[in-house]
């Protein structure tokens, strides 16, 4: 009986030794692959203070981040104008002012032409088109290539989905009634509108309401419903006009300076990139929820009238959509030596018009199906 309690005793200290080492193994392997390095950043966005869905998607990153890294990566947010002007935020997050940015590519038109076709394209792809593009096509990968040598690194953060057609204070019946027209419209879009015989003016949100009330602008686009609701766009013009063939599937950006990227440890890097995509589709989810309600305060207001674009100048649009674009392409890159835009141009091209193959007998064919009386 003793010499077994004995061999008993020398089993249990054997194991208790024994788990007591795996457990330090285990703790010694956990502190050499993860960094306890508490890390302090700054993003700045295009979008104003307390802006609903936009700005709080930024706020939202930044708090997921925290949480998920148990505080180790805590980001401050800042609006436009509040740290940097909004339209500043690629030079502020290129040059390592700030370590982070929130917008839209289409800003940086100026700069790198070809960061266009990352945010919208019109009578390009929706949301579902964009998504499948960027992560399963191959967009992304080029996006991340263009963005390389101005030291960023960048993801998807953000899809306002189909926008409206804008605000104008005249119907618009034909391209005559376009010609003249000085509207706030950036991007793209912006270029196709000039092509048409309109001037384009591009201006931070907050100026909107104001210009228009004026009559510094005849017409703008905002977003849709429920933001151009909140802005007051409805007190400034009659006509409220869709479909936004000008921004069919809008793609916000987190931008990151690369070599503040390369600083992270591996597990951060995994972090922003989740919670970068949870919030992109965070995004996309409020911007459908709050329209639809946002539309039918819209339909009650007297002073209000929702119309369609006419088809036969949605269609003269659609064709100065590729015109417009061929020559960016040629310009660029005859003038210049820019190929740069019609790299991506062609990625897109190519992308769209396979998937157009299976939208339409998916979305499309579903969609004509509801029509059916």
């Amino acid at each position: 009986m003793y010499k077994f309690s004995v061999f008993f005793l020398l089993l249990v200290i054997f194991f208790i030794t024994a788990c007591s080492d795996k457990v330090e193994t285990i703790q010694n392997n956990a502190s050499s692959s993860t960094s306890m390095e508490v890390f302090r950043w700054k993003m700045v966005t295009t979008w104003p203070s307390n802006f609903p869905i936009f700005q709080e998607g930024a706020e939202r990153f930044a708090d997921e981040v925290r949480v998920m890294s148990n505080g180790r990566l805590n980001i401050n947010v800042y609006a436009g104008g509040e740290l940097v002007p909004a339209l500043q935020v690629f030079d502020a997050v290129s040059q390592g002012t700030v370590e982070m940015g929130h917008g839209s590519p289409y800003y940086w038109a100026g700069t790198i032409p070809e960061a266009q076709f990352f945010s919208s394209v019109p009578f390009g792809m929706t949301a579902k088109g964009m998504n499948a593009w960027l992560y399963n096509g191959g967009g992304l990968l080029l996006w991340q290539q263009i963005y390389e040598p101005f030291n960023l690194m960048v993801f998807p953060m953000g899809n306002t989905g189909v926008q409206m057609g804008g605000w104008f204070k005249k119907k618009i019946n034909s391209l005559n009634d376009i010609k003249g027209l000085r509207m706030r419209i950036p991007g793209l879009g912006g270029k196709v509108f000039k092509e048409a015989g309109g001037n384009t003016v591009l201006m931070a949100g907050s100026e909107i309401y104001t210009a228009l009330e004026r009559g510094a602008i005849d017409a703008t686009e905002w977003v849709s419903p429920f933001h151009d609701l909140r802005l007051g766009l409805d007190r400034t013009a009659r006509y409220y006009y869709y479909p936004g063939w000008h921004e069919p599937g809008t793609v916000f950006e987190l931008m990151i300076n690369k070599s503040k990227w390369e600083l992270l440890p591996e597990d951060l890097q995994k972090i922003v990139e989740v919670a970068a995509g949870a919030v992109s589709e965070w995004i996309y989810a409020q911007m459908e929820f709050h329209n639809q309600q946002a539309l039918a305060v819209l339909r009650e207001k007297e002073n209000v009238e929702i119309l369609k674009f006419p088809d036969d100048l949605l269609l003269k649009l659609k064709l100065l959509t590729k015109k417009t674009l061929d020559e960016e392409a040629a310009t660029l890159m005859n003038e210049k030596n820019n190929p740069r835009f019609k790299q991506v141009y062609d990625a897109y091209e190519s992308f769209r018009s396979n998937y157009s193959n299976w939208n339409k007998l998916s979305d499309e064919a579903y969609q004509k199906s509801l029509e059916l009386k």
